[in-house]
Parts: C-alpha cells; structure tokens; sequence
C-alpha cells in the first residue's frame, strides 16, 4: 500500500512540475508586449501605426501568421490571416465544439463587442474593425484562399454552419480607403494674398506705361 501511494505521489509530482511551468508562463506573458508561439500576449504597443491609405494586402499571401489584439480585453495573439478581393481576413475555426468554447474566447469578444482591433504584420500596427462575415459569396473567396494557403482550413459550409468563424479586418470609421487627389492636398491661398498679387502686378503694368510715355516723348523732342 505504501509502495503504491509513493508511486501516485511521484507521478503527481511529474505531472504537477509542468503544469505549473505552463501556468507560470502564461500569467508573464499577460502583460508582453505581443504573443509568443505558445502563449497570449497583452497590448501591441511597439512598432511604427500605420496612418497612410490602405495597403495592398496581397503582400500578406505570404504572411503565414499576424499579431491580433483586441482593444477590449487587450490580450493579443498569433492568428492565421487570409486575402481575398483586396480584403483581409482572420478565422476561429471548431466553435461549435467544447474545445472552441474553452480556447476561442477572443473571437466570441470580439463578436459581443464594439470589434475594435490592432493588427501587427511585420512590425507595423494597423488599426482595424473586426466586421463578422457568416454568409454571400464572398466566402467562396475566402474559402478558396485559405485552402490554398493553409490546405482547406476553412470551407464555406463550416463558416455557414458556425464551426468557423470568418471577421473582416476592416478599416476603422473615418479611415482612409484611399489616397486622395493631388488637387485636395493642395492648400488654399487666402483672399488677402491674392488682393495684394493683383494690386502688384497693376503698379508694375502702371510703371511700365509710364515709363513708355517717357521714352516716347524725349524721341519726339529730339526729332523736332
């Protein structure tokens, strides 16, 4: 009977040890600055926020993951990303599964709130708006995208079903979608500024009158 308890305590032990690593580990990289591999990362707050017009996203076709943080809670974490049509996407598949329920908190977050994100590809931050996709054709592209850049991990009969979740990383209200016109960027000259241009140039076309006057007359005395 003793031999047997010895037994169970040290497996316990065995057991115990890296438990409480993980555990340890994981509570550390609450507060870090972006995710590891294995854990969840708190607030993305290093790297250059990106203010310009969208990007082209196709440049993330080879982006195999991103950094996802949302604004409330601010935990982030490494996420698969798909384009499709100049558009990006992120997925939570198994959502209809206990395992779902237990480890995708984010993308149900996300879904009850305000969808406020930040995204960080290559050590840029974009500010982002989580939009849930769950029906259209568009998930035919999206679909088609993630099968060929992951094998199919996620089809449009899971997104419609639920077991996947599908968020368009769009851009934030009041964001630039593209870059505007040469003509708007230019400032406007004020009144005043034109009012004395033109006052100038009348004084300088006066002179030049004058000064014509002048030279015609001396030509004149000196004919006579």
């Amino acid at each position: 009977m003793s031999l047997r308890r010895t037994v169970l305590q040290t497996i316990g032990i065995i057991l115990l040890i890296p438990s409480v690593a993980i555990l340890t580990l994981r509570y550390e990289y609450r507060d870090h600055d972006g995710p590891s591999i294995l854990f969840p990362g708190g607030e993305l707050i290093s790297g250059e926020l990106h203010t310009g017009p969208e990007p082209d996203w196709r440049f993330t076709q080879n982006v195999p993951t991103i950094e996802l943080q949302l604004q409330n809670p601010t935990n982030s974490r490494l996420i698969w990303i798909h384009e499709s049509d100049g558009k990006i996407y992120v997925g939570s598949g198994y959502m209809n599964s206990i395992l779902g329920g237990l480890w995708k908190h984010w993308a149900v977050q996300a879904d009850a709130g305000n969808g406020l994100a930040v995204m960080r590809i290559n050590g840029v931050r974009y500010e982002r708006q989580l939009v849930r996709i769950n029906s259209g054709d568009v998930l035919d592209g999206i679909a088609a995208a993630s099968s060929a850049k992951y094998g199919g991990a996620a089809s449009r009969q899971a997104i419609e079903s639920g077991d996947t979740w599908i968020f368009e990383l769009a851009p934030r209200a009041g964001q630039s979608m593209q870059e505007p016109p040469a003509e708007s960027m230019k400032a406007p000259i004020p009144n005043e500024l034109i009012s004395n241009e033109k006052l100038v140039n009348e004084k300088l076309v006066n002179e030049k009158l004058a000064n014509e006057k002048i030279v015609n007359e001396e030509q004149d005395g000196e004919e006579k």
